[in-house]
């Protein structure tokens, strides 16, 4: 099978900007400290692995281990402090609830801008259009302005525009937590389907059963180090008794 992502030796570092007083700003200004009101937090540390075409991987760790902001670098949404990644193929994905869409706009304008965004020309927006609408099951609420939509309902709408882009690689951030647990399991149905084809999956994801249900692999990170890259049964393991 040929790679389809490529991340070579991934650092990603954050400025954290420390809570002070006036007062204490204005003391380490005179004093010439600056550098005291800002420190910088590394939430990826020297990352490296491949994604072959088909494969299903699910990134894994405890909160702050830096498995959402390597989503996010793979997605193209931030970019590494230092080292690359390389993505080979079409990508779409669920990383945030509501993101790629316009509150001002309504869901049928939505479903075009999304689209547009995750790369479909309005042709192929056109002919998926019903089926996308259907598989959301929000039809009623197609013309309504997204910001009257629960985050449920962002979901569905943000879910199936997601899959109809027919993509070759798929991301989801812990996202399917927000819907209701029918959506889900259509959710979970449709990326099985999508596994069946040879797409490729990179999950981030708390649900350790999930986990293990739906990936073949399971990198784990730790405080933004990579300590396991093995099988998804070996890395929930670590995962357990860490």
């Amino acid at each position: 099978m040929s790679e389809i992502i490529r991340v070579d030796s991934v650092i990603k570092e954050f400025r954290i900007q420390n809570t002070h007083t006036l007062k204490d700003r204005l003391v380490w200004t005179l004093r010439g400290r600056r550098n005291q009101l800002t420190h910088e937090f590394r939430a990826l540390d020297d990352v490296s692995f491949r994604v072959n075409e088909g494969d299903s991987i699910a990134l894994i760790g405890y909160n702050g281990s830096g498995k959402s902001t390597m989503l996010k670098l793979i997605s193209g949404v931030m970019q590494p402090t230092a080292g690359k990644i390389g993505v080979r193929g079409r990508m779409a994905g669920l990383i945030e609830v509501g993101a790629g869409f316009h509150p001002d706009l309504t869901g049928r304008e939505n479903v075009f801008l999304n689209g547009a965004i995750l790369g479909m020309s309005r042709t192929e927006i056109e002919d998926a259009f019903d089926d996308i609408v259907r598989f959301s099951e929000i039809e009623q609420f197609i013309d309504t302005e997204v910001r009257f939509y629960s985050s449920g309902m962002f979901l569905r709408l943000a879910f199936s525009v997601a899959v109809h882009t027919d993509p070759d690689i798929f991301l989801i951030d812990e996202i399917l937590a927000v819907g209701d647990e029918p959506f889900q399991r259509k959710c979970l149905d449709r990326i099985r389907q999508m596994q069946e084809m040879g797409r490729s999956l990179v999950i981030v994801s708390h649900d350790l059963n999930m986990v293990r249900e739906l990936c073949t692999r399971g990198i784990m990170l730790q405080q933004g180090k990579l300590v396991v890259d093995d099988t998804a049964e070996k890395a929930v393991s670590v995962l357990r008794e860490a």
